[in-house]
């Protein structure tokens, strides 16, 4: 769709390696040489939005291979290349350094920040959330404006406020939403054309968004504890939308370790709270959540923070694996 790919020599093509780019939703996948809206997605959660969004319109390739951890990511002269060929580009900033970096570096004309379409919040290191927070509330909270509102506050650079920012939005349905309108609009103001279906697109996806967002309230609203352990600290804004409380093993980064004295706090936490499970992720290492449940005789899960898509994920899709997520959260809190 986008003019620019027709202006590219053969040899620099050869050069950069397009021309062994193939029709696959990864590093390898064909973009720049497709009549459809062409979008470049940084990793899963994006993707999945923009070919919900996208529909039949558009063609969606990722920069994060199924099964790849997406925020070791590096970007290859390929990835760069399909950057610089698409209509757009989805990522969510703070997330994936590289992604960011490259994404600012392209002359791409459509550059979608997920980022700047809801409010990100600051939920520390170790992914700490308060039962009953009310800083979810979508009382006072417009569906435009929320980048300006939620990157800056007083005293504060703007480089403090992006790393201190929890980017796991698409963890938390009602959040994920706002996200999703936001792309369907600039999907609409990108190529109006197709703006019609863009939108009834986006619409259709919002509303299954919240079905999910009930079944969650409804699913969790009544269980025995409210405090579970994850690996690495997701699922903050999953904690705070439910009034759960999430204690994490390692902080934001999955492969970091514990020190012994937060190793013995959890263990003395699981007894106080009456926790029963600790759940692992299936791209990283289940090394320390499995060690910490034998030393404290607890129960392991699965708890996907949905990065990626592999055939060890509890379902096919964003809202299958979601749902895996809600049953084993019901299981390890004793849901009545």
């Amino acid at each position: 769709m986008n003019v620019r790919r027709r202006l590219i020599p053969a040899a620099l093509a050869s050069a950069l390696g397009l021309g062994a780019l193939t029709a696959c939703s990864s590093d390898s996948a064909a973009t720049g040489n497709t009549e459809k809206f062409d979008v470049v997605a940084s990793f899963y959660p994006m993707a999945f939005l923009a070919e919900q969004i996208g529909g039949d319109h558009a063609h969606v390739t990722s920069l994060t291979e199924p099964g790849q951890e997406p925020h070791d990511l590096e970007i290859s002269t390929r990835q760069r290349a399909q950057l610089e060929e698409a209509d757009a580009a989805l990522y969510l900033k703070g997330l994936q350094p590289a992604v960011d970096e490259a994404v600012a570096q392209t002359g791409i004309e459509t550059k979608i920040d997920a980022a700047g379409l809801t409010r990100l919040e600051d939920h520390g290191t170790g992914g700490h959330s308060h039962e009953g927070e009310e800083g979810h509330s979508e009382e006072g909270h417009s569906e435009e404006g929320h980048s300006e509102e939620g990157h800056s506050e007083e005293g504060h650079s703007e480089e403090e406020e992006e790393h201190a920012r929890d980017p796991h939005v698409w963890l938390d349905p009602v959040k994920y939403a706002e996200v999703a309108r936001g792309v369907g609009k600039a999907f609409e103001k990108a190529d109006p054309d197709h703006a019609a279906d863009y939108k009834k697109n986006t619409e259709a996806l919002v509303e299954k968004l919240n079905g999910l967002n009930k079944d969650f309230e409804n699913g969790l609203k009544d269980t025995r504890s409210k405090v579970f352990f994850t690996n690495h600290a997701a699922f903050s804004y999953l904690a705070e939308r439910y009034g759960l409380t999430q204690e994490a093993i390692s902080g934001m980064d999955p492969e970091s370790e514990p020190s012994a004295a937060r190793v013995r706090e959890l263990q003395q936490e699981a007894k106080a709270d009456g926790v029963t499970t600790v759940f692992y992720e299936t791209l990283v290492s289940d090394k320390t959540a499995k060690t910490l449940a034998r030393d404290a005789n607890l129960k392991t899960d699965v708890l996907d923070p949905l990065e990626g898509i592999t055939d060890r994920s509890r379902g096919d899709d964003y809202f299958q694996v979601m749902e895996s997520n809600l049953e084993a959260l019901q299981k390890a809190l004793g849901a009545k």
